[in-house]
């Protein structure tokens, strides 16, 4: 209770600096929060120079399902307005080729084209009909005069297609010849599955993003929960995937800091219940001087800001790492204090303890070899599966996280 009281305080002054924070459109700004509750979502990042006249047709994985699908385009990292003339949403057959009758226009504002401030994003009107979950989703985009950086994940573990012209249109594979193992522009797609139906939205790095699962096949580790949700006595249904390879808790790089985008990729979901912080090793391992202190002080403004806005925040221990190329005793010893804090202090709704999950019982510092994905950071895909199965599923839907 003491250590309740204590966040609901620390949320007081957060809240005045969030509220001033979204004041202007920045990259870290959060947009407004739609009805309903995500189905899938990635964290835009900076990406290279845009192309015009291009076409990308995005293939993404459904968490829950519903109707009047939604979904979210992204300009947050470009330097100029971009256009969307043309936006369609169907089902997956095989490869870039759509079922048959299921492709169908997606409009905005009742306009069939959009154009994106810079730094902004964009919200479709809902499309009608179901969308089942556990399914292939296709959004087909077409860029007319797209320049300067362009919006994207990159790291998707998923193929894509793209082509030059507009060929959003077609249920065929025939135009789309190119592949991409990134989402350009496409950050979230909702939908409205019951009042009571929420989502829990995983904040994190490259292990988040999947990185050493296979790809095409949907087996990062938030891929394994929504599937044990999906069969799941609970109102917990929805999954989103905010992880970037690369990313740190406390520090721009590679994308921005897990606290600069806290607002835009997380707390701006819809239905979002919880969020999963499972993040820290970048900070540690990067040995730029970050300090357990330094990392600790991170996560709690990462709580304070969630409990503000009314979320539970699960987390996770630091999965080990030993035999990486940057690990070495004081790393460890980092490491080791923040999985301790993690573990006893209190600060969190619920606590899943990966490290515990993924070490080897006879090193506690490196990674099981069952699970290792090959570079003694990384769990493969039997590694991934045993992050999900180890999350109690109920802690989830923890309901106010302030007394």
């Amino acid at each position: 209770m003491k250590a309740r009281l204590a966040r609901a305080a620390r949320a007081v002054a957060v809240l005045l600096l969030s509220s001033a924070c979204q004041s202007t459109a920045t990259p870290g700004e959060a947009p407004e929060v739609p009805a309903g509750v995500v189905t899938w979502a990635a964290s835009a990042d900076r990406f290279g120079e845009a192309a015009a006249d291009r076409g990308y047709r995005l293939v993404v994985h459904t968490s829950v399902g519903g109707h009047d699908a939604r979904i979210r385009l992204s300009n947050a990292f470009g330097d100029r307005p971009v256009t969307f003339d043309s936006v369609y949403a169907g089902l997956q057959k095989q490869g870039a080729e759509l079922v048959r009758g299921s492709n169908r226009r997606l409009s905005f504002g009742g306009a069939r084209s959009v154009t994106v401030p810079a730094g902004q994003t964009v919200l479709s009107d809902p499309l009608p009909g179901r969308l089942p979950a556990a399914v292939n989703l296709v959004i087909s985009i077409h860029t007319p005069d797209a320049a300067g950086p362009a919006t994207g994940h990159w790291m998707a573990m998923q193929t894509s297609y793209a082509t030059r012209g507009d060929h959003t249109a077609e249920e065929s594979a025939a135009n789309w010849t190119e592949t991409t193992g990134s989402w350009f522009y496409l950050d979230a797609v909702s939908v409205r599955a019951g009042a009571d139906i929420g989502a829990v939205v995983a904040l994190g790095d490259s292990v988040t993003d999947g990185w050493q699962s296979t790809s095409d096949q949907n087996r990062r580790w938030p891929d394994y929960l929504a599937r044990r949700l999906r069969q799941a006595d609970t109102t917990v249904k929805g999954v989103a995937n905010e992880g970037i390879s690369g990313n740190k808790v406390l520090a721009d790089g590679s994308g921005q800091s897990a606290l600069n985008r806290l607002d835009r990729d997380v707390l701006s979901q819809p239905g979002l219940r919880t969020v999963f912080l499972f993040e820290g090793v970048n900070d540690i391992k990067a040995h730029t001087g970050v300090t357990a202190d330094d990392l600790i002080d991170g996560y709690r403004e990462i709580v304070d800001r969630a409990h503000t806005a009314g979320k539970c925040v699960a987390a996770a221990t630091v999965g080990p790492f030993k035999g990486w190329s940057e690990w070495d005793p004081e790393a460890e010893a980092v490491r080791r204090d923040v999985n301790e804090f993690i573990r006893t202090s209190g600060e969190f709704d619920s606590v899943t303890d990966f490290d515990r999950i993924l070490r080897s019982p006879y090193d506690h510092e490196r990674i099981h070899p069952t699970f290792d994905g090959g570079d003694h950071l990384h769990p493969n895909d039997k590694g991934m599966q045993a992050m999900a199965d180890a999350v109690d599923l109920k802690s989830l839907d923890c309901g106010d996280p302030l007394p």
